[in-house]
């Protein structure tokens, strides 16, 4: 296959940090609905040969007409319905991965900032290390960590060396990623992301440095942030 990388990019949240009922994937950045710059970085990449969207099933028709029939993508774009919580839209994700992709990058639905570029460049660091069941983005942590007790006590602190903080995607072999979800549905395991899953299942996932400007729109400051890198970027078109 010449694009073997199947796209979940995941729109399920309900927003409740962001303080919009409906959820922040189709709050308008730019002139275009938040989710859909994800879409269309994935609709570029050289690697990705079809993108399944993750999104309550009471939006789905709402999520085509606004995020994605407008934009006349190149890439087969399905949904799947999400899950009361993000590893289970993540599964409902996979399970809608047609046959014959050997990957998956799953991706956050609000990092509106991911590059084409980054997508692939973490796609071929996986295909190219056989023995790896999985790649993250992220960057070497920059900042002194502490541990700290419950009332604030610092513990100790720990080589800031061994830090990643990290992002989305995550890329994965199909057989890994759905091995780790077998794994996590026998033992009740609830990871804090899919790389976690893949780890506890004894699977081997590399972290790869991508730029520090794929945040996630979390509240709504955010969007000021993402909008100003927006018009910065000459990679981005609306």
């Amino acid at each position: 296959m010449a694009a073997p990388v199947c796209a979940i990019i995941v729109a399920g949240g309900t927003g409740s940090r962001f303080g919009n009922p409906g959820g922040k994937q189709l709050v308008m950045v730019e002139g275009r609905p938040l989710v859909s710059w994800c879409i269309a970085a994935f609709d570029r990449s050289e690697l990705v040969g079809h993108i399944v969207v993750v999104c309550p099933q009471e939006r789905r028709s709402e999520m085509a007409r606004d995020a994605v029939e407008p934009f006349g993508y190149a890439t087969p774009v399905t949904y799947a319905d999400a899950g009361s919580t993000r590893q289970d839209s993540t599964r409902a994700g996979l399970d809608a991965v047609p046959e014959g992709f050997s990957y998956v990058a799953v991706h956050d639905g609000a990092r509106p900032l991911i590059k084409p570029q980054t997508i692939d460049s973490a796609a071929r660091v996986l295909m190219a290390n056989a023995e790896s069941d999985g790649v993250v983005c992220g960057q070497p942590a920059i900042d002194t960590l502490k541990r700290v007790e419950p009332d604030g006590r610092i513990i100790d602190t720990p080589p800031r060396s061994q830090f990643w903080t990290v992002q989305t995607p995550q890329i994965f072999t199909v057989a890994a990623l759905r091995c780790a979800f077998e794994v996590a549905d026998r033992t009740g395991f609830v990871g804090t992301d899919d790389a976690s899953l893949v780890e506890r299942a004894g699977g081997s996932v590399l972290c790869v440095e991508s730029p520090r400007d794929n945040i996630k729109v979390t509240v709504p400051e955010d969007l000021a942030v993402v909008a100003g890198a927006l018009r910065r970027s000459s990679g981005y078109e609306a």
